[in-house]
């Protein structure tokens, strides 16, 4: 038979399932694909149910309900001062990884240069080369993940059409500052493109830092498209609704691409979540707190137990460097071993690298889970180090 695809075909399967696979056949407690375990808001989860008996399940508006855009918009105006036509420049998606291909789909062509920054949420590079498009990697590096200026610009060029940027970032659990945001805003003003942010932990901050929609800073009103995900920020991951909030002359082709991709999103989803987004500031200031919480806690429990902890500025994630603990294998070997031996799932970085040479000593570790499994996953680790500790020809051999 002919062959199929090339790009598809030579894509694995990706990581979170590999290790998710891998945690469920070894029973262990998996902390490596982010979501949490437990339910999101208890009105948020009412409305949605309420909305399946209402009589409305037909095929709601391509570019989602009107109160849902409608309350994208208002959650624009309120958290970051960005005024936004409800009908115009609001996108219902289902889920985030539908609206980050269809923002790329509505500006990508052939031959077209994307920027994008390692490490990155494994979506993106397929889809900017099932597009056709030529993917240029700027990479960030641990421990401090500082924005390289010198390699982001030389990543730019004549041919440069659009950057995809992650902020708070995956996994590095990085916000952008305002002034890296700056420089970024200059050099796509510079060379006349477009920016596709995928800002889905947006309201997952930790200890004072705030995220800053690029889409806010001088001249990038017409350039971006931001793209929220009420997975996240209502920990209703299986709802699989997010959104797009662009400028009238880009969410024509977001649209266009959103009907040729999935058309459109479960309506009484979108109700679900229009409640959620006109929830008070004590859920969103506290959705942050109960977060940081669960990160302190998991943070303390591995530096305890010798690991490197990296900070954590947002998102749901921690990334740890494994040397300190004696490991001498990379970050594959060690997160088989750990989900194996200890019953514990993380997922090593390197899986978000594309290019050569990724560091491949730290695995990352999700703490959107409930205390009890957290301390658990602690005492499972604990157990394994200090047997591995007391077996050093064995140890040696990790």
């Amino acid at each position: 038979m002919k062959p199929q695809n090339d790009l598809l075909s030579a894509t694995g399967t990706t990581i979170f399932t590999v290790m998710s696979a891998l945690a469920v056949e070894h029973g262990a407690i998996n902390l490596g694909q982010g979501f949490p375990d437990y339910d999101g808001p208890s009105d948020v989860i009412h409305s949605a149910a309420a909305a399946l008996l209402d009589g409305r399940n037909q095929y709601p508006p391509m570019t989602g309900l009107p109160e849902l855009r409608a309350a994208v918009a208002h959650a624009n105006k309120r958290f970051y001062g960005l005024e936004v036509d409800p009908a115009r420049e609001v996108v219902v998606t289902s889920g985030a990884t539908e609206a980050i291909t269809a923002c790329l789909m509505a500006v990508l062509n052939p031959g077209d240069e994307c920027v994008l920054i390692e490490p990155l949420y494994d979506t993106y590079l397929p889809v900017v080369k099932l597009l056709g498009a030529v993917p240029k990697l700027v990479r960030l590096s641990p421990p401090k993940w500082e924005l390289p200026r010198a390699e982001l610009a030389a990543a730019f060029g004549p041919k440069t059409k659009a950057i995809l940027l992650n902020t708070p970032m995956n996994p590095a659990s990085k916000v952008f500052t305002a002034a890296e945001l700056a420089f970024i805003a200059e050099l796509v003003t510079r060379h006349d493109c477009y920016a596709v942010c995928d800002e889905v932990y947006e309201h997952l901050t930790f200890d004072g830092w705030q995220h800053i929609p690029l889409m806010t800073l001088p001249g990038m009103r017409e350039r971006c498209m931001r793209i929220g995900s009420a997975g996240k920020t209502f920990s209703l991951t299986g709802w699989k609704v997010g959104y797009v909030t662009c400028d009238a002359s880009l969410a024509p082709n977001v649209a266009k691409a959103h009907q040729n991709l999935t058309f459109t999103t479960p309506p009484n989803l979108q109700r679900g979540v229009a409640v959620g987004l006109m929830k008070d500031d004590a859920y969103f200031a506290g959705l942050s707190a109960h977060l940081q919480a669960k990160r302190d806690r998991l943070a303390a429990g591995l530096a305890r137990l010798g690991f490197g902890v990296l900070q954590t500025q947002g998102s749901y994630f921690i990334t740890t460097d494994v040397r300190p603990l004696g490991w001498t294998g990379d970050d594959v070997s060690f997160c088989r071993a750990l989900t194996v031996e200890a019953k514990v799932t993380a997922i090593p970085v390197t899986a978000f690298y594309a290019g050569p040479d990724a560091p491949n000593h730290y695995v990352r570790f999700a703490f959107c889970k409930g205390e009890a499994v957290l301390d658990a996953a602690l005492e499972r680790m604990e157990r394994w180090l200090e047997a591995r500790r007391a077996a050093p020809q064995a140890a040696a051999a990790g």
